[in-house]
């Protein structure tokens, strides 16, 4: 009988000419159909993504296969420890870009800053925390403390807590999944918000093609004349503020695993300049 081992490396390496693949294929032939341009404005996915990755974002990977397509590409459904992109359910104006951990009929809770789903804990080398972190006050579900500005997003997060709560537990409905950012203590995501539906999916980032260190005012243009400014930055600081390291990275999910009882481990950051 083979070994576990035996039989999951050729499963990498077929995933990883797999992805290349794709990635060639859409470098070559992408146009808005098949991949979309997306910046991280924003620190809730840190460190996994930063501020000021540029991805480009695979818009078929969730696609439903045709006859012929399925053979050519490798369409799938979401699943956990997936890095998704999706329009906003509060404003279908903006699209977010978060880790997707709960899916259809999946029972989480966080206890401490631990998050369990159906019962296991999860392993998440990838959470990070910037700041202060208090172990004691990161438990869900609860009601949230994080602002949240819309108001169909906090009536989204009253009813998800009125209606899908069993147990102490949330239970993600049908058509829904659950995101949630990698900075646990700075991302505004499912706790928040509730649910993402299935049809709010626009697909999931398989290359960082370039990322500048800027901040979230620059790029999302939040004060007066800061797209001017951030133009000007990039005159004159394009080569020093290239992260040139994290250029032409591929972007990969997390595979999903669940992790035995030990102590919280935390990646304390240190705010980037």
């Amino acid at each position: 009988m083979k070994s576990a081992k035996r039989v999951a490396e050729p499963e990498r390496k077929r995933n990883g000419i797999a992805e290349w693949a794709v990635t060639i294929l859409l470098l070559l032939f992408g146009t808005t159909t098949l991949a979309e341009a997306f910046v991280i404005p924003t620190g809730s996915m840190q460190d996994t993504l930063l501020v000021g990755d540029h991805l480009l974002v695979d818009k078929l990977a969730y696609s439903p296969a045709g006859r012929v397509s399925k053979y050519l590409l490798p369409y799938e459904e979401p699943k956990h420890g997936d890095i998704i992109v999706f329009r906003y359910p509060a404003d279908l104006s903006e699209t977010l870009v978060k880790r997707l951990i709960g899916a259809p009929g999946d029972r989480l809770k966080i206890d401490r800053g631990v998050v369990y789903r159906n019962g296991a804990r999860l392993n998440e080398p990838y959470v990070y925390h910037k700041y202060v972190y208090d172990a004691d006050a990161d438990n869900f579900p609860t009601q949230c403390c994080l602002p949240v500005k819309e108001e169909q997003a906090r009536q989204s997060q009253e009813e998800m807590l009125e209606r899908d709560v069993v147990n102490g537990e949330v239970v993600v409905p049908a058509g829904m999944y659950f995101a949630m950012g990698d900075n646990r203590d700075n991302s505004s995501d499912s706790r928040y918000w509730g649910f993402v539906p299935r049809e709010n999916i626009v697909g999931k980032p398989f290359l960082i093609y370039w990322s500048y260190r800027a901040s979230t005012e620059d790029l999302t243009g939040q004060t007066a004349g800061s797209m001017l400014t951030h133009l000007v930055d990039l005159g004159e600081h394009f080569f020093t503020r290239t992260r040139w390291e994290r250029t032409l990275n591929v972007v990969r999910g997390f595979p999903d695993s669940k992790l035995p009882d030990h102590p919280l481990t935390i990646n304390r950051g240190v705010p980037e300049p």
